[in-house]
């Protein structure tokens, strides 16, 4: 489906007073939602024993730390140096085009700018990710099968 008729659809709805419109195409189909103004509802917060509290201080971390659980790695340290290639979206990363079939691309392998690296599902649409640089692939940042997040890194070039 066109970015444009998606981009049409979710002005129809903000000017509706509609909270989901669902269009099919074909084998396509978009389903966009949206929760009516003044509905929203907080999440629940649930709050450690006071015991556990006083027993176990907690450390300063981060804002990186906090958010990924873990401490911030400095750049490059568990990748080696090159061209990193981050996902352009959110979806689920998968190296090859089905399971039974081989990866797109391997550790020492040879890429052209252009060559499919690998595809990122989202929304049921398989989007190839292609490399934007020529070289050699150095690392596979993240497992077939995974979630990934925008701008998450993938491969490294060299």
């Amino acid at each position: 489906m066109d970015l444009r008729k998606i981009k049409k659809l979710i002005d129809l709805l903000e000017e509706s007073n509609l909270a989901e419109i669902e269009i099919k195409e074909g084998e396509e189909s978009v389903r966009l939602a949206r929760v009516p103004k003044g509905n929203y509802q907080a999440a629940p917060v649930y709050a450690a024993p006071a015991e556990a509290r006083a027993a176990a201080p907690m450390p300063m971390s981060s804002p990186t730390e906090s958010a990924t659980g873990g401490s911030a790695k400095a750049a490059g340290s568990d990748q080696p140096e090159g061209h990193v290639m981050r996902a352009p979206m959110v979806g689920t990363f998968y190296t090859s085009p089905s399971p039974d079939k081989p990866p797109f691309v391997t550790i020492g392998q040879s890429v052209k700018a252009g060559e499919t690296l690998a595809i990122i599902e989202a929304m049921k649409m398989f989007n190839p990710i292609e490399a934007d640089v020529s070289g050699t692939i150095l690392a596979v940042l993240t497992e077939s099968g995974s979630p990934v997040e925008f701008d998450q890194p993938l491969f490294v070039i060299g």
